[in-house]
């Protein structure tokens, strides 16, 4: 087993671990750590816990110190520069005529590099574009280009649900969402009902899966022929939340009539 910490470096960014290093960290502190990218400025959001080493991505990195005034000051002004940043970059992609959306800026902690992001329908010759930038800002300077569900995560907004985006509040990373995971909850398959703001499956289809997946299992399919508490019928339809069928029985030599049974009433 090993011992780590949880750190987040954006609002439902992705969750790395890295080894506290003896330092005393408590749940929600401001932390200094060494990433592929550099220094970095993160928070902690699973605190202390013992992990198996294979649940690690090696090598596991260092803590390198609890975040000091003077770095939060340090991270408070990258964020300030990443307007600036955002303004000066959309002036330049007008300048080249490039067909692309810009998302987001982001600075490293020790500002050795400046990441702009973007979306756009396909491949984007931006060299020109990086030349003018790195001029301007005497660093090195990325550009990403990401989907529209990651565009969704970074800008934010009201669900269909009328709640805050999960993408944006609490999901870490996305999950592969499939159609079968609608029909499988019996939904419209209308793609204006089950699909989110970023035009994608809703990642919410995903939360009652594999319940979904177990109570179903055990559901016998429509037209089936159940023993029932009032005899044998045959089933016309089901109902996966309550865990109930409709069963088409004969009361009379001639007359047939619907009843509900739940999963435990059948054989």
């Amino acid at each position: 087993m090993v011992t780590v910490v949880g750190v987040r470096f954006k609002k439902a960014g992705k969750i790395y671990y890295f080894d506290p290093d003896n330092i005393e960290i408590k749940l929600d502190d401001n932390v200094i750590v060494e990433t592929a990218r550099g220094i970095e400025f993160g928070n902690i959001v699973v605190a202390p816990k013992q992990v198996k080493e294979k649940e690690i991505v090696a090598p596991l990195k260092k803590v390198i110190r609890i975040a000091t005034k003077e770095d939060v000051e340090i991270h408070t002004e990258n964020k300030n520069k990443e307007e600036e940043a955002f303004n000066i970059c959309l002036k330049k992609i007008d300048q080249h005529g490039l067909q692309m959306k810009l998302i987001d800026v982001e600075y490293t902690f020790d500002n050795n590099k400046v990441i702009f992001y973007f979306t756009a329908d396909g491949r984007i010759d931006f060299r020109e574009l990086v030349k003018d930038l790195a001029s301007i800002f005497r660093t090195r300077i990325e550009l990403r280009q990401i989907g529209v569900r990651d565009e969704a995560k970074m800008i934010g907004g009201i669900g269909p649900c009328g709640k805050t985006m999960c993408c944006s509040t609490f999901l870490g990373e996305f999950e592969p969402v499939s159609i079968k995971m609608a029909k499988e909850q019996s939904l419209s398959l209308n793609p204006t009902k089950i699909s989110g703001i970023c035009g994608r499956l809703m990642c919410c289809l995903k939360y009652e899966h594999e319940t979904y997946e177990e109570i179903i299992e055990k559901i016998p399919e429509i037209g089936s022929i159940v023993s029932t508490p009032k005899g044998k019928g045959t089933v016309v339809d089901t109902n996966v939340l309550l865990e109930s069928v409709k069963v088409k029985l004969k009361v009379d030599e001639d007359i047939e009539d619907i009843f509900i049974f739940t999963l435990d009433e059948l054989k």
